[in-house]
């Protein structure tokens, strides 16, 4: 089943249920100024509002942009009221369209029902490059330096989660979160069988081990 990802920065983006529509699954989320927390498989629809705690509407706008995961999503501003102004500088820091008022899930599911049959097929992030290392996301392979990278489908999902993440360090909770492996909870020490896996298959490429223990947090991936 496709994968549709909707994320909002308000805190509606945590309380909406996911909707199953047409053999596709609409999924919800909350993001914030750093991007999704959790790993994004299919094409992202970002509605933004335009007054946030900690950030700027139009700032949130030109980071989606500059995010590799998000750069093609489809971005709705959020405005309060419908100045034209307000709407030029939306479109100019990166949005591709506006509403105006409060949003509830009835009203952001028909926006998105009505608009992603033309959008979704550009949405989808195809791969992800980071130094050496290429995640072809449609064909689900790693290579490193052109070699194929042989990974499990659990590795390869942790390998992309720990290249949208490069550089920072994740706790064994994190990894489970981002990986949607929260229901049925699953134990903490199948991440460590999953990176003691991946570690000897990167090595097996001749990638080294780019997978540093951090002691007493986690792990972190280190750009090579």
């Amino acid at each position: 089943m496709e994968v549709i990802n909707i994320f909002l920065t308000s805190q509606l983006g945590d309380g909406f249920e996911d909707f199953v529509h047409d053999e596709r699954r609409f999924v919800f989320g909350r993001i914030g100024p750093d991007g999704p927390e959790r790993l994004v498989d299919g094409p992202v629809w970002a509605f933004v509002d335009w007054v946030m705690d900690d950030l700027a509407g139009l700032e949130m706008c030109r980071r989606l942009r500059a995010d590799q995961r998000t750069s093609e999503a489809h971005v709705t501003i959020v405005l309060e009221e419908d100045n034209a102004e307000d709407r030029r500088r939306a479109l100019k820091a990166g949005a591709d369209d506006y509403i105006v008022g409060a949003l509830d899930r009835t009203l952001v599911l028909d926006r998105v029902l009505a608009l992603q049959k033309h959008s979704c097929a550009a949405h989808v992030i195809r791969t992800l490059e980071r130094g050496d290392m290429v995640i072809d996301m449609s064909a689900l392979r790693v290579r490193w330096r052109g070699k194929v990278v042989d990974v499990r489908p659990n590795e390869f999902r942790l390998l992309r989660f720990f290249a949208e993440n490069a550089g920072v360090v994740l706790t064994r909770e994190e990894i489970i979160a981002g990986l949607g492996k929260s229901e049925p909870p699953l134990d903490e020490r199948s991440v460590d069988v999953w990176v003691g896996r991946l570690r000897r298959a990167i090595k097996q490429a001749g990638g080294g081990n780019p997978l540093r223990t951090v002691r007493k947090r986690g792990y972190v991936f280190d750009l090579m």
